[in-house]
């Protein structure tokens, strides 16, 4: 009975095997773009509402895939699971979008500084915003920042966890959403309607004829 052949197999075999592939395991994960993270992190900063996978690679102009992938690393990484501190604030996927929320854990936080805010002062920002509301409503934030010249989103939402504005539905034309003014600043100010509100070129100069204004330029729709 003849002993098996244990002869060495000759490299040039084995380096054939490598370079026809087979067998080989490949290695072909695409690389995250560049910036990526950041960029679905800005935006995600700035939503009112969770966001779809396809919203986010439409304003990022990468594939949904890699988007889906770099929302799922945010959110373990915000979790402490990429093995640093975990974050006071989550990124979740909900009714089929994504979106960044403070952790339930520290609501008594959260609570205790929104209430506590309530007594703050608004600033000049928030005053002009929340006068464009009071005597246009209902207007959306777009016709807002239009009147104002400047971005009033952050304002917007400012005057809604108050209690001062809250949403009215949706415009007819373009499906924004349309805030108004509620009982609470009626309350607040003193007066029974939004008749009794003094005239708004007395506290605003130069946008005494508002409304006007804002009836003749559609570019303040939407």
């Amino acid at each position: 009975m003849s002993e098996p052949d244990r002869r060495p197999t000759p490299a040039s075999s084995v380096e054939s095997g490598e370079e026809s592939g087979q067998d080989t395991p490949s290695n072909s994960t695409e690389p995250e773009p560049t910036g990526l993270r950041e960029q679905l992190e800005a935006v995600l900063m700035v939503v009112d509402e969770p966001v779809t996978v396809a919203q986010l690679a439409q304003a990022t102009e990468v594939e949904p895939a890699q988007v889906g992938t770099v929302l799922s690393v945010l959110a373990d990484d915000y979790d402490g699971l990429s093995g640093r501190p975990r974050r006071g604030f989550e990124l979740r996927e909900l009714a089929g979008g994504w979106r960044i929320y403070s952790r339930p854990a520290h609501a008594d936080v959260v609570e205790r500084f929104v209430v506590e805010g309530q007594t703050a002062r608004l600033t000049q920002a928030a005053l002009e915003t929340l006068a464009v509301v009071a005597y246009l409503q209902p207007v959306t934030r777009s016709r807002v920042a239009g009147i104002r010249g400047v971005n009033s989103d952050s304002v917007m939402r400012t005057l809604a966890s108050r209690g001062l504005v809250t949403e009215a539905g949706t415009d007819p034309h373009t499906g924004a959403v349309l805030y108004r003014t509620t009982g609470y600043l009626l309350e607040t100010l003193g007066v029974g309607s939004l008749d009794e509100l003094p005239k708004l070129s007395e506290h605003l100069p130069g946008l005494g004829d508002l409304a006007a204004l804002a009836e003749t330029d559609e570019g303040f729709r939407g």
